[in-house]
């Protein structure tokens, strides 16, 4: 029983720094463009891939 408490308050301290840093409005987590459902490109440059994909009119 008592693991279950520590991981719980530790889960619950680790869920709470998260919401600190979307609430201080930390950068998006940069990555390539493109992405799971094809949304929208958070790139300061899009990459090659993004540019075919947009010139092929896929997106």
């Amino acid at each position: 029983m008592n693991y279950f408490i520590v991981t719980f308050f530790f889960m619950l301290i680790v869920v709470g720094v998260m919401a600190i840093g979307v609430l201080f409005g930390r950068k998006a987590i940069k990555g390539s463009c493109g992405g799971i459902n094809n949304s929208d490109c958070v790139c300061v440059e899009k990459c090659d891939k993004r540019k075919k994909m947009e010139a092929e009119g896929s997106v």
